[in-house]
């Protein structure tokens, strides 16, 4: 195992799977086997999930509502998604621990670095909700934030393609994807990782990144091995 502590990013759109709107049952049950696969081999495992299956801020705000109101509406949407996640793993018998930026004490504990950190060591998975706690600021960039406080290896984010490539592939069939990539040469070609917030702050605390898909099954366990699979970014 080539890393022992992640931070796994997912998007709230993969959840739809093939739906317009919401949690398709079977993409949430398969992303909880294969955390479940990383789990048992050993692997601390942190997860941070998007909320834009449900709703998302950014979207409201062109539509005229508050940004601020939008984002916390945002905020919400991720806790759904992360107690959905959570109930997936318990079914499979993985132990795991739901923390949110936002106290919401019936469902969940508040985040203290520490005790998430302590529930790490103790082979528990644990989902961070709702974001950072504050508007203007992604879930990317709550992964990357996280990642840092609780001194992972790596932040993997999963996503529906298999990299980083030089262009859009799904518009540009010429695109080739890089195996490898520094955080100096994302930025040159303006090409979209995460979030720049997100980004700088991996860069700035030498945290690499590995952006691949999550949907093809067994590539998580394939990257925690060291295994090339997608893209690397990092110094």
């Amino acid at each position: 195992m080539k890393y022992k502590r992640i931070l796994l990013k997912l998007s709230g759109e993969s959840l739809m799977g093939d739906k317009q709107f919401g949690i398709d049952h079977n993409m949430l049950n398969q992303y909880a086997e294969e955390i479940k696969t990383i789990a048992d081999s050993g692997a601390q495992v942190a997860i941070v999930i998007g909320g834009g299956n449900i709703f998302r801020g950014i979207q409201a705000a062109d539509g005229g509502m508050d940004r601020v109101q939008g984002d916390y509406m945002g905020m919400l949407a991720t806790m759904i998604n992360s107690m959905a996640l959570q109930a997936a793993l318990e079914k499979l018998d993985v132990p795991s621990r739901l923390q949110s930026a936002i106290e919401m004490n019936k469902i969940c504990e508040p985040f203290i670095r520490r005790r998430a950190v302590r529930h790490l060591e103790k082979n528990r998975v644990v989902i961070f909700g709702a974001g950072t706690g504050n508007p203007y600021f992604t879930t990317d960039t709550a992964a990357s934030l996280r990642a840092i406080e609780i001194e992972a290896e790596v932040v993997l984010k999963g996503t529906r393609v298999d990299g980083i490539y030089t262009a859009d592939p799904e518009k540009d069939k010429t695109a080739t994807r890089y195996e490898t990539i520094s955080f100096d040469e994302v930025y040159e070609k303006n090409l979209n990782v995460m979030d720049l917030t997100a980004f700088t702050l991996c860069k700035e605390n030498k945290l690499p990144i590995i952006v691949f898909d999550m949907n093809k099954k067994g590539n998580l366990k394939k990257v925690i091995d060291g295994e090339k699979v997608g893209t690397l970014v990092s110094l």
